[in-house]
Order: C-alpha cells, then structure tokens, then sequence
C-alpha cells in the first residue's frame, strides 16, 4: 500500500513555483555558459579545473562560519564574474571571457542542485532553502 508523504513546510517550499523558476533559471544560465564555452573552442581540461576553482572559498569555513558565508557569497554571485567578462570582452582578452564564462556555470551549476548564498549567522542555510 502506498502513502503519500506529508506536505511540510520545508518540502512545500522545494516544490514550489519561485523554487521550480530559480532551478530552471540555472540550468538555462549553465547550458549556456557551456554552448559559449564550446563555441569559442577553448579546452575543456581548462574547463573543469576552472570549474571548481570558486569552491576554493569554502577554505574559509575553516577560519570561520561567518567569513566563509561571507567570502563563499562574494564569489558565487553573479556580479564579479559578468563584470570579469565585460571587461574582458572590452579590452578583447579572452583568457578573461573564458574565466568569466567558466566561472559563470559554476555558479548556474551550484544553483541548480540547490547551492544558495549563505547566511554568515548560519553558514549552512542558503538563500534558496528559504524560498
């Protein structure tokens, strides 16, 4: 006999709309930092070594939950790479597109399997597990 499981809050939340948005957003963001990257023929060895650079923040919880919250959020938002990558578009430096565009699907990468900016009070909880 099969029974269904109880809605909870917390499951309510994984199932819902701006939960669904936000995974399909960062998957869209991912593909398409892939089909850049192949488009422009760079090596894939540099690809996945550059891949997991950005988790070298998480060195910081070491330190501390609070800085490693902090650094781990500077470097898995958007901001930096997408001005790295305008800048490097600009002044025609593809080692910096190719950082930038890299960098870019780590973070779609980290969103769509649940990966949010944390909470320096609580360096465990993300921003996506409160939607």
């Amino acid at each position: 006999m099969h029974t269904t499981r109880p809605l909870t809050s917390e499951r309510a939340r994984r199932l819902s709309l701006p939960a669904l948005l936000l995974r399909l957003e960062s998957a869209a963001i991912l593909i398409g930092a892939i089909a850049l990257y192949a488009d422009a023929g760079w090596s894939w060895l540099a690809f996945v070594g550059l891949l997991i650079a950005p988790d070298i923040s998480l060195l910081a919880l070491a330190v501390n939950d609070r800085l490693g919250a902090v650094l781990y959020d500077v470097v898995h938002n958007y901001s930096l790479p997408v001005a790295l990558g305008v800048v490097s578009l600009l002044a025609d430096a593809s080692l910096g597109v190719q950082i930038a565009t890299v960098w870019i699907a780590h973070i779609g990468m980290d969103r769509l399997i649940g990966y949010g900016l944390r909470y320096p009070s609580n360096s465990k909880e993300t921003h996506l597990q409160r939607l």
